[in-house]
């Protein structure tokens, strides 16, 4: 797939511009969304990503439309996941609800550029060295499999990282939210950074460790740098909308960590598989390809990813609902 400089100015360009557009709108009046607010622009910008689609489906055929769909809708799954750490980050810091999204929308941008620079790292390390696709698929099994054994309990403490537990060390921080969304305030006469400063913080950097698991995924589904970093935007682009739409619902999607687990693995062994087709390391096979193993084509990935993101989707409601029935018959 061939993107001329102009179309990567252009289209990264404008999705940037409505990132920025949002951070000022918001930024202006803190306030909790309602639920139109938030549907309306989680509408939009789900729009926003099927125009893209279907522009590339017009424009470069259906293959890259497949991938860009299929590799769009896994980072939102996995990005609906990053949800339950979010919410737990929120009532670890006990951030006012009109702060909230003006938090989530600054962490998802520090994200957005931090994954940017790990998506041409990764670019780069997959043109240079091919072998790298049995390290993404292994890995990928692996934290399907970890995930799985998880069997998402969002109720989990939240741990800070080792640079959030640098910072604190470094500089001191008021616990007061007084000043609101100002990264630094003065308190006692001393200059200190805010619980705004240290949420955005947890947040930027809990999703780049998210992306340690979707960037290889989403490489398994593409090699097109340009598809991947879009399928990232319009993923993370509606995600703070998502926070405020389904936050209530999210503990419904019960069987959601199990999901999720299946669709990692299944990517992983398609790497894998694809590595082994592709092969060129010395000892396995001579260094010759591995023909008689097949390439997984993006149509049976797309019909995978949305099969089990559909049975994950029913079989959770179906047992909340169960759930429910149960408690109030007792």
């Amino acid at each position: 797939m061939h993107v001329e400089p102009w179309v990567w100015i252009v289209v990264v360009g404008s999705t940037a511009a409505i990132l920025l557009a949002d951070v000022f709108i918001i930024g202006r009046r803190p306030h909790v969304p309602s639920n139109r607010e938030t549907s309306t622009a989680l509408i939009f910008f789900v729009g926003l990503a099927v125009l893209f689609g279907l522009g590339v489906w017009y424009f470069s055929g259906g293959r890259y439309a497949g991938e860009f769909f299929a590799g769009w809708l896994t980072e939102y799954s996995l990005s609906i996941d990053n949800l339950f750490v979010f919410l737990i980050i929120m009532a670890r810091f006990n951030v006012p609800a009109k702060f909230q999204q003006e938090a989530l929308m600054v962490g998802i941008i520090i994200a957005l550029v931090l994954r940017g620079i790990f998506i041409a790292v990764g670019a780069v390390a997959i043109n240079q060295f091919a072998w790298i696709f049995y390290i993404f698929g292994a890995f990928l099994i692996y934290t399907a499999y970890n995930l799985a054994s998880e069997n998402g309990d969002a109720d989990e403490e939240y741990e800070e990282n080792r640079l959030m537990k640098f910072v604190e060390a470094r500089f001191p921080v008021t616990q007061s939210w007084d000043a609101g969304v100002r990264l630094r305030t003065i308190e006692a006469g001393k200059k200190v950074l805010t619980p705004f400063a240290i949420v955005i913080l947890a947040l930027g950097t809990t999703d780049l460790l998210f992306a340690l698991d979707s960037i290889p995924a989403i490489f398994g589904l593409t090699k097109e740098p340009f598809l991947v970093l879009m399928a990232n935007i319009f993923a993370l682009m509606g995600l703070r909308q998502l926070y405020f739409l389904i936050g209530g619902l999210l503990k419904k999607l019960v069987y959601l960590s199990i999901g999720l687990s299946v669709l990692l693995a299944f990517i992983g062994v398609k790497l894998i598989m694809h590595a082994l087709h592709e092969n060129n390391l010395p000892f396995i096979n001579g260094g010759q390809p591995i023909h008689a193993v097949p390439d997984i084509p993006i149509w049976l990935s797309l019909v995978v990813i949305v099969g089990v993101l559909g049975i994950t989707a029913v079989a959770s409601l179906a047992k909340s609902r169960h759930d429910d029935r149960s408690s109030l018959s007792v």
